[in-house]
């Protein structure tokens, strides 16, 4: 026996049995609950599931450790409408459309094969789409991958770059720079920051996908800490639409000197679900200040226009993100219950003037909560607001408050559209998140 192994006395193993039984039997039991049989009954089994969804959805949204509950909500609400036949009640899935479409599409976030969260599994996902995702071959030379495989050679790999631009016509010259996020740190590596981004232009007329793509790149004196490359890669489809497709890669480094890349899915070390960050498809960048050297600025301002000239990003058949609803800063379904609206109050414009459903998608659950935070906290939305820090913070946290909200009387966004009470606001459809 290892010395150095703690021990576990009988007491605590026997508690630690107990309490896995007892929330084996609550789960069961849950799902076991008998189901709605009279109007009445079914109405009020709606407005606990939704309560129970958004409660847990916003817990979830604060802190990690919230999102397994979340998920076994989740799940035991799938479970009861499917034993049920709840959604193809003839009396209420006309009534509730968007909380059955909601249920089921986060439900797939508990499967083992929908990691990405979309509708397809994630084996046919990146069959299909493996096509458009690649990395592109002269960034996989063995000289390229060690130059960004450390800090210290970045300059190198930036050398190399430029004089593969060389060689390029105008159109196809690569945008590329350096930068410190301030939001997220790489899917291998939560501490690690630093990126190199590469934009690889695309013909739309021949169909050849933009390509954004990607290097986690390690701290000084950390090499080989960092094993992520991401693609995002965008083509136009119909209606001059961005459909929009991601992969990420590891690289794995050998013991003599070789480095190889493969997709994170493929090697088994899992992915996370896309739109919960992307929810415009190519995310805008903002670095931290001073990490753009000086001549790559307007390289930087380049790339974030090109973004902006991809319009209302779509994800294929994919997912269709109209069941995810409304966003943050939506107006709600009883404006003149409130005493302003957040726009008005803070005098900035609504997140839904260009969070919608025909830009660059809406801001709704889930999402990434340290993104959001970043971004409004951090000074760069709403756009062009001269707000102080603490007002941001307040305006932060109004956003959540709204969107998440669980009042019969005065219910959040994310409730009242689960309710079906938001089905026309200001003569807009729902989900379709247009201002």
């Amino acid at each position: 026996m290892n010395k150095s192994a703690p021990r576990v006395s009988v007491a605590k193993l026997c508690f630690a049995v107990t309490l896995c039984l007892a929330i084996r039997l609550a789960t069961a039991t849950a799902r076991a609950a008998p189901c709605p049989r009279t109007p009445q009954q079914s109405t009020a089994w709606i407005n606990r599931a939704v309560e129970d969804l958004v409660r847990s959805a916003y817990a979830a949204y604060r802190s990690e450790s919230g999102q397994t509950r979340h998920q076994r909500v989740v799940d035991g609400l799938a479970d009861t409408i499917q034993r049920c036949r709840l959604a193809g009640d003839a009396g209420l899935s006309p009534r509730y459309p968007e909380f059955f479409d909601y249920v089921k599409l986060l439900s797939l976030g508990g499967k083992d094969d929908h990691e990405l969260g979309f509708e397809v599994i994630d084996k046919d996902y990146f069959a299909e789409t493996s096509q458009y995702t690649t990395v592109p071959d002269f960034l996989l030379t063995p000289a390229f991958l060690r130059l960004v495989s450390s800090f210290q050679d970045l300059p190198q790999a930036k050398s190399f770059l430029h004089d593969l631009n060389k060689g390029r016509t105008p159109s196809e010259q690569l945008l590329f720079f350096s930068y410190a996020s301030r939001h997220l740190g790489t899917p291998d590596n939560p501490d690690s920051y630093r990126r190199l981004l590469i934009v690889v232009p695309g013909d739309s007329a021949r169909g050849v996908p933009e390509k954004w793509v990607q290097f986690g790149i390690a701290d000084p004196r950390k090499p080989r800490t960092v094993r992520n490359v991401s693609v995002v890669a965008v083509t136009r489809g119909a209606n001059d639409e961005s459909i929009v497709y991601f992969k990420d890669y590891y690289r794995t480094y050998r013991r003599n000197g070789s480095i190889s890349i493969n997709g994170r899915w493929e090697l088994g070390e899992g992915d996370d679900p896309c739109v919960t960050c992307h929810k415009s498809g190519v995310l805008p960048i903002f670095p931290v200040a001073g990490t753009v050297a000086g001549d790559e600025k307007e390289i930087l301002e380049t790339a974030n226009a090109r973004f902006r000239g991809y319009g209302a990003a779509g994800f294929g058949r994919y997912i269709d993100t109209t069941k995810f609803g409304p966003g943050l800063g939506t107006s709600p379904p009883n404006p003149d219950s409130r005493t302003t609206s957040l726009s008005t109050r803070f005098k900035t414009q609504s997140c839904t003037v260009c969070h919608n459903g025909n830009g660059l998608g809406a801001l709704n659950w889930p999402m990434d909560s340290t993104i959001i935070k970043s971004f409004v906290t951090g000074g760069k939305m709403p756009l062009n607001a001269n707000l102080t820090r603490a007002v941001r913070a307040q305006l932060y946290q109004q956003l959540v408050n709204e969107y998440f909200a669980v009042d019969e009387m005065r219910p959040g966004i994310l409730q009242a559209w689960l309710l079906g009470r938001m089905r026309v606001v200001h003569g807009n459809e729902v989900g379709s998140n247009t201002p």
